[in-house]
């Protein structure tokens, strides 16, 4: 066995491995987009109970608090006395499809009723 045997074998166990390198890379950059998701929809949630509290939309605001990436899914519902929720579907790293994911934030201003 020489030497040249040795490489062609690590090449192998190289491409290999590489797969897996991948699919573990895709699932980290997941991770990380529902936990910015997460962040930007508790934004969106603050903005909306503040517009909500002095009488303007509190979907216009919880949209524009938002990326166009996170709009097409976000929903906000009107909890009164100055409490919102929005709820956006986390997207996917890979592909344009709907997420069947999705995180949520409340958010309150004002005195609760």
């Amino acid at each position: 066995m020489g030497v040249s045997d040795e490489g062609g074998q690590a090449s192998i166990e190289l491409v290999a491995a590489l797969p897996v390198v991948a699919l573990l890379a895709a699932l980290c950059w997941q991770l990380a987009l529902a936990g910015h998701a997460a962040w930007l929809t508790a934004n969106a949630a603050r903005s909306a109970a503040r517009a909500e509290i002095v009488g303007r939309s509190a979907r216009s605001a919880a949209r524009s608090a938002v990326p166009r990436s996170l709009q097409r899914g976000l929903e906000v519902e009107r909890l009164g006395g100055g409490r919102v929720r929005v709820s956006a579907r986390v997207p996917w790293v890979l592909s344009h499809w709907p997420s069947p994911i999705r995180v949520s934030a409340t958010a309150a201003l004002g005195e609760q009723q």
